[in-house]
């Protein structure tokens, strides 16, 4: 466990030294089904927490929540202090936080570091009149030099020119955490980043996510399995019906 958190009670709910973010009163329902209703939650910053609890709990939903990709029926939750309610996704990334899915959304026939470029913000070839007279071209230049040593880290050099369709589930895991990082978050929400990978590759990818918190980032991940989340986690959280 961090330092942060060594005097910190390991009780539901306890307020944490220096949270990133807050959520409370947080409620999603479908229909009859209360998918969420959280009623406290604080994250340390520049730590690892996991989240747990078995299928169906509600956890993927939370995520989409936080994120921006759901609107809840009541609650609120802020990230440094900014509340997000009512902010859509692209403005929650653009203020630092951002997630990965549990079935990974890589554009297939883009190549890995095009993939990779894609999530770099303020593009000015976005916008008709600066794509019209090149002025995108010196920013693409800068985001290619951005993407390479992401690319180099995640062990993807040498499958930077290939189409990303052609990787393996893992590979994809490991392209779409490089092109999180495109971002530069604060924050980053994982989606059972190690689902349907083999054992060697779930090694990685753990380390990965350590060094993530290591160079200061804050990291949640849903996992399922207890062996990676007692091994990595500074904190866990557990959901249940909710």
């Amino acid at each position: 466990m961090c330092d942060a958190l060594a005097s910190t009670a390991h009780e539901p709910g306890v307020p944490k030294p220096d949270p990133i973010m807050v959520a409370s009163g947080l409620q999603r329902s479908f229909g009859g089904l209360h998918a969420v209703d959280l009623e406290s939650l604080e994250i340390q910053r520049h730590t690892i927490t996991s989240l747990i609890g078995p299928n169906g709990a509600g956890k993927t939903t939370l995520f989409n929540l936080l994120s921006g990709f759901d609107k809840p029926d009541a609650g609120e939750w802020h990230l440094n202090g900014g509340p997000l309610v009512g902010i859509p996704a692209f403005q929650v990334a653009r203020r630092g936080m951002i997630r990965t899915f549990q079935l990974t959304r890589s554009l297939a026939r883009l190549t890995v570091r095009e993939n990779v470029m894609l999530a770099a913000t303020n593009q000015p070839g976005e916008r008709f009149w600066h794509a019209l007279f090149g002025e995108w071209r010196d920013i693409e230049e800068a985001n290619r030099e951005k993407a390479r040593p992401l690319i180099e880290r995640f062990g993807l050099a040498h499958m930077a020119d290939e189409y990303a369709g052609t990787l393996s589930g893992g590979q994809r895991k490991l392209l779409e955490m490089a092109r999180a990082l495109m971002v530069e978050p604060e924050l980053i929400l994982l989606d059972e980043p190690t689902a349907g990978v083999n054992p060697a590759l779930t090694q990685e990818l753990l380390e990965h996510i350590i060094a993530l918190r290591d160079i200061g980032m804050t990291v949640i991940f849903i996992e399922h399995d207890m062996d990676a989340v007692q091994n990595i986690s500074d904190w866990v959280v557990c959901m249940a019906q909710g």
